[in-house]
């Protein structure tokens, strides 16, 4: 396949991609998070006048995590025609080399990086017995594996791999517990692929669902709020979770 013209994420990386296989190209149409509105209507107004566009990320396959799913969407809505090529995927690849199931997986992306959201969201991995795959940005790496720690538990097995299918891949396996200590001993570097093994069996016991709404009192959250989260880590019905929590001491009545 030619293409007439590309869009692509940064045009040092795809320039130099280009400078090296020696391609010559008209300039690139630049679709990143910040332009892709835009970038969008230029790649519909070429593709109108009978071009080709391509569309690259910096690294993995665009729109998975990355720029391109917009751009994609008002191509589909415009009535033309999209084609995907085999590329390198980091979720995948991740999944892979973690050597967890690969039968059922979820890919989770970039969790929210504060608020209640991402409380939600971590909480939600508690009971998933498919095997998850998040991405994660260096800097904020060792938070991430101590809030999961945190709610999942230092025994739940994970893999750490980065910089995939690049010059300095690189992929560690372990529990979470030594994952923190992975995490505070180096620097990490290049971007991450976090692989969960899927959740055991959850106790939902009447002792455990007690427990649980105790930690969430002591946290200070309401009622509601304890039950729904108890409800959410432990897939208890909620029924049963209010029940117990009308037993349990809150700030709020709620």
């Amino acid at each position: 396949m030619t293409a007439d013209s590309v869009a692509c994420e940064d045009t040092r990386r795809t320039g130099s991609l280009f400078a090296h296989f020696d391609i010559a190209h008209d300039p690139f149409i630049v679709c990143n998070d910040h332009t892709e509105a835009a970038a969008s209507a230029e790649i519909l107004e070429r593709i109108r006048r009978g071009e080709v566009v391509c569309l690259v990320s910096d690294a993995g396959t665009p729109g998975v995590s990355d720029p391109g799913h917009r751009a994609v969407a008002a191509v589909i809505d415009a009535g033309f025609r999209v084609e995907s090529l085999p590329g390198p995927s980091a979720a995948l690849v991740g999944l892979v080399v973690s050597g967890f199931s690969s039968d059922r997986f979820c890919f989770d992306g970039f969790l929210p990086r504060k608020g209640s959201e991402r409380q939600r969201r971590i909480a939600s991995l508690r009971t998933e017995p498919r095997t998850v795959v998040l991405f994660e940005a260096p800097h904020r790496l060792e938070r991430t594996v101590c809030d999961l720690r945190e709610v999942l538990g230092g025994n739940r097995a994970v893999a750490l791999a980065r910089e995939l299918t690049k010059k300095f891949e690189e992929v560690w396996r372990g529990s979470l517990d030594e994952a923190v200590v992975f995490c505070s001993e180096r620097e990490p570097r290049g971007e991450y692929v976090v692989v969960l093994e899927g959740a055991a069996e959850v106790d939902a016991s009447v002792g455990a669902l007690r427990a649980a709404l105790v930690r969430e009192a002591d946290g200070g959250a309401t009622r509601r709020d304890a039950v729904d989260t108890v409800v959410e880590m432990t897939g208890a019905k909620k029924r049963q979770v209010y029940d117990l929590a009308l037993e349990v001491d809150f700030v709020s009545k709620t």
